[in-house]
C-alpha cells in the first residue's frame, strides 16, 4: 500500500477574498468607533449607550428600594412605618434594607424608645445623590415621551 499523499490545500481562487486577511468591510474591532451614530440608522438590536434607560441604577429602580428612599429623603423613618408604608414583610424590608446599607444609601440605626427597641432608618448624602440621579433619569424618560403621564393617561 501506497503512502497517502500529506493534504495540500487547494489552490486560492484569486477571484475570492483570502481568508486570513481581514476584510476591508468589516470594521477594524482594534480602532475606535467612528463619530457618534444617527439614532434613526443605528440596529435597534444594540443598546444605545445614551438613552436615558442605560442611568437607572438596579440597586435603586426596584421599586421598594425606591420608596425606602423617597420616604427617608423627607425624614428619618421608623421600621415598622416603612413596614406599612411599603406593605412589606419585616424580612423582606430588612433585606432590602441591608442591600441599600451595603451600597451605602442609607443608615440604619437600632436603639431604644422607652423600653420598645427601634430600627430608624436615614438617607446618606449618597443615597440622595443616587435618588437625585434615578429621578433625573425617569424625568428625562417622561420628557421624551411627550411630557407628563398625566396628561397621556386620559379620562379614566
Amino acid at each position: 500500500m501506497s503512502e497517502p499523499a500529506p493534504l495540500d490545500p487547494a489552490p486560492l481562487d484569486p477571484a475570492q477574498p483570502d481568508p486570513a486577511q481581514p476584510d476591508p468591510a468589516q470594521p477594524d474591532p482594534a480602532q475606535p468607533d467612528p463619530a457618534p451614530r444617527d439614532p434613526a440608522q443605528t440596529d435597534p438590536a444594540q443598546p444605545d449607550p445614551a438613552h436615558p434607560t442605560n442611568g437607572l441604577d438596579d440597586t435603586v429602580h426596584q421599586r421598594h428600594r425606591l420608596g425606602i428612599l423617597t420616604i427617608t429623603a423627607e425624614a428619618r423613618a421608623d421600621f415598622g412605618y416603612l413596614r406599612d408604608a411599603l406593605g412589606l414583610t419585616p424580612g423582606n424590608l430588612s433585606r432590602h434594607l441591608t442591600v441599600l446599607e451595603d451600597a451605602g444609601l442609607v443608615q440604619v440605626e437600632k436603639g431604644y424608645q422607652g423600653r420598645r427597641p427601634r430600627t430608624w432608618v436615614r438617607i446618606t448624602g449618597q443615597g440622595r445623590a443616587a435618588l437625585a440621579a434615578e429621578l433625573a433619569t425617569l424625568t428625562e424618560l417622561v420628557r421624551r415621551h411627550g411630557g407628563s403621564p398625566a396628561r397621556q393617561a386620559g379620562p379614566a
